[in-house]
């Protein structure tokens, strides 16, 4: 017998093909079994109606043959997999009934051994799945369940699910076939690494292999000289002066794998060079962010007791990883205005990993959402982009989880209409609960150190019932509130934008039920004042998806006029904070006029009057920091700048 296939279930096989394949095989299968037999060394052969000639020898689908030429896993060996099922169930290959399903096991794949390993992805893979090892790699594992009977690992680079118990060849994993074997070594290994520190949690994230540091160092030292050339001299006065310790210590980071600090830096640098083009993507407030982030990962890198430095500095990120044959579903679309550009992003859901990737267009001039909606981007249009399914075989994903699709003759993208049938995906992109989704972001890492993943908060809400829709005209802003099944609570808001002239209308069309009863809403998710607030991409509404950043203006819904508050006194006073401490960078520390210091001490008591007395401390000790020692009035900016930022996200 073949315990491999017997093991596999059609959403396995779905996974190592695809799943149109799969229903093809199975139809194929009801109309005309195939004639099954096996042989002693375990081959499995088959013989279809139409004279096709398909076998599996042990070793996973990779290895079967079939006549019928078609290159890769054909239907033929799936339906022969299928057959044998039921052959194996029945004795008979077409009997109606499937194999009874086995009693659920718990197993690990780190039981598998070195030799296994090495005999399947080789020696060379295994070489440099070990220098991968010893630099060190997060690791999130999830167990085999009764529920979810396939272990998974989700690695810096892919994802790695254990398809059939102690068999390397029905592995599957989301990078491109031959691209990156190494990762199933790293994944069996990081199964090894939680069998041992944490044996009895189903789900548990940490660092792997490594060196052991001693915390006095974390390889941004030469990127803090870098940043502190930038702070103390202010972007004002820069020039293109550092332009080559930039390109310099960026190279070096990349050399070095450090990808998070590496994407601060260019931040920076494009910060820098938009400031001497006098374009309005420079942002005083996002220069001071990178820098303060280099510091921040510095910082918890550094300490003696730091965990998952990895995850900290992006050691294990490689910087692109082909995908297999992906299925993305779109969660909608963001049009931004950026200088002189409109910026289009697209999000989409992989759901075989459980993330969201972000595919990014611009383009010169001031089209708006509506006319974007029309600009091709690859083989179709972006509204389509936006509100489809996209099925390809040439997705290259970035350390950031940015997507593009790679031009080549052979590989196939096709892009169909999406029905907004959101709950198939994974649970960690659908919050039914949002309480749940409430604990989740409470229990996030501050933003500075937490790896650079661009839709890392993009989420879908499941909507029980659209409890209010209101706009407030002075803000130009519709808030609608959301309850899920259970009564909790979240906020969708939105703003008006020159970008997306239909944004607020069709939003309000669409909470207000004019498409139909309002099912999912996909958007960022964030916390603010004890509730969730979520600034919505896409609503998936009957059968259809609605892109509100894609459909020009319409007629105004019904919806109730809200009275413009006061402003929440808190944020007002952090983020007038948070623009001050901004003017640094800006300036330079050694070019700060008189008057700063008295505006500092005058922003100090107004946060220490609001209760906020640690950051009202903070930006005390930057107000008297003395200005000859330079490096005491860096720590002390530094200092100031992350506690104001951390008090921003926790509000």
């Amino acid at each position: 017998m073949r315990p491999d296939l017997l093991a596999l279930s059609a959403d396995a096989l779905a996974a190592l093909t695809n799943r149109g394949l799969v229903k093809r095989a199975a139809k194929d299968l009801d109309t005309a079994a195939p004639e099954v037999r096996e042989e002693a060394d375990g081959t499995v052969r088959g013989r279809f109606a139409d004279g096709t000639a398909a076998e599996l020898p042990p070793g996973g689908l990779d290895g079967g043959r079939c006549t019928c030429g078609a290159a890769g896993t054909c239907r033929h060996l799936v339906g022969l997999v299928l057959a044998y099922q039921l052959t194996a169930a029945t004795g008979t290959a077409d009997a109606p009934a499937g194999p009874a399903p086995e009693a659920f096991a718990a197993w690990s794949p780190g039981q598998i051994t070195d030799e296994q390993l090495a005999a399947r992805v080789g020696p060379r893979q295994l070489a440099a799945a070990r220098r991968a090892h010893h630099a060190g790699y997060t690791a999130r594992i999830r167990r085999a369940t009764a529920a979810d009977p396939v272990p998974q690992v989700e690695l810096p680079t892919a994802t790695v699910r254990f398809l059939v118990p102690a068999d390397l060849g029905f592995v599957h994993t989301d990078a491109a076939a031959g691209s990156r074997d190494d990762i199933i070594a790293l994944a069996v290994w990081a199964f090894r690494a939680a069998d041992t520190e944490h044996p009895d949690l189903t789900e548990v994230r940490l660092d792997v292999g490594g060196r052991v540091t001693d915390g006095t160092g974390s390889g941004l030292e030469r990127a803090l000289v870098t940043a502190a050339a930038v702070l103390q001299a202010g972007a004002v006065n820069l020039g293109s002066g550092l332009d080559a310790a930039l390109a310099d210590e960026r190279r070096r980071l990349d050399e070095a794998g450090l990808r998070w600090p590496l994407l601060a830096l260019d931040e920076v640098a494009e910060q820098l060079t938009a400031y001497r083009d006098r374009s309005a993507r420079y942002q005083p407030e996002q220069l001071a962010a990178c820098l303060a982030e280099l510091h921040a990962r510095h910082r918890a890198a550094a300490r003696p007791d730091a965990v998952l430095r990895s995850s900290i500095l992006g050691t294990a990120e490689a910087a692109e990883t082909p995908l297999r044959r992906a299925r993305l579903d779109s969660l909608g679309c963001r049009v931004r205005a950026v200088g002189e550009q409109r910026v289009a992003e697209v999000y989409l859901a992989h759901a075989d990993t459980a993330t969201v990737l972000v595919l990014r267009r611009q383009w010169d001039g001031d089209d708006d959402g509506p006319a974007l909606a029309r600009k091709r981007v690859d083989r179709t249009s972006l509204g389509a982009l936006a509100a489809g399914n996209l099925v390809t075989e040439s997705a290259v994903r970035s350390a950031s989880r940015a997507v593009r699709l790679a031009a080549a003759r052979v590989a196939k993208t096709t892009v169909s209409p999406s029905r907004g049938g959101w709950d198939e995906l994974p649970s960690a992109l659908v919050a039914a609960d949002y309480a749940a989704l409430a604990a989740e972001l409470d229990q996030l890492p501050p933003r500075p150190i937490r790896p650079r993943i661009e839709a890392e908060l993009v989420r879908v809400l499941a909507v029980a019932e659209v409890a209010s829709v209101r706009y407030a005209p002075g803000d130009q802003r519709l808030d609608a509130q959301l309850t899920d099944c259970s009564g909790n609570t979240a906020t969708v808001t939105a703003t008006h934008s020159a970008a997306a002239p239909g944004r607020l209308d069709s939003l309000a069309a669409a909470l207000t039920g004019q498409y139909g009863p309002v099912r999912h809403i996909s958007g960022v998710v964030r916390r603010s004042a004890g509730t969730i607030l979520l600034e919505p991409i896409g609503v998936a509404a009957a059968d259809q998806l609605i892109v509100p950043d894609l459909l020009p203006p319409q007629a105004a819904a019904n919806v109730e006029l809200a009275t413009d508050g006061p402003g929440e006194l808190l944020a007002d006073a952090l983020g007038r904070a948070r623009t001050l401490l901004a003017e640094a960078p800006h300036r330079g520390l050694r070019h700060l006029p008189p008057s700063y210091r008295i505006r500092l001490e005058e922003t100090a008591r107004a946060l220490s009057a609001l209760g906020l007395h640690r950051t009202a401390e903070a930006l005390t000790a930057f107000s008297t920091a003395p200005g000859d020692d330079e490096e005491a009035s860096q720590r002390s900016w530094v200092d100031a700048y992350l506690r104001t930022e951390l008090a921003l996200d926790l509000y």
